[in-house]
């Protein structure tokens, strides 16, 4: 395994990684992530329903009952 010094970043106190924000105090959702599933534009058929919930489903960690708010849509 060989890691190129130039492209490496050492002693940060947070970066950003697959849509989360990682730091000494935890993981959370990347805020850019959260303001894009906000302005997702609101979905009327099934398909569309089905592909919102298993978007959301990747962050439901980070939602407090989230089954029982998606429970409704599926």
């Amino acid at each position: 395994l060989y890691a190129k010094l130039s492209k490496c970043e050492f002693w940060l106190f947070e970066m950003r990684f697959l849509g989360h924000v990682i730091s000494v105090e935890g993981i959370a959702v990347d805020p850019a992530k959260v303001e894009a599933v906000i302005q997702w534009e609101r979905s009327r058929t099934v398909t569309k329903i089905r592909s919102f919930v298993g978007l959301t489903g990747y962050y439901q960690r980070f939602i407090e009952g989230f089954s029982r708010i998606v429970m409704p849509l599926t």
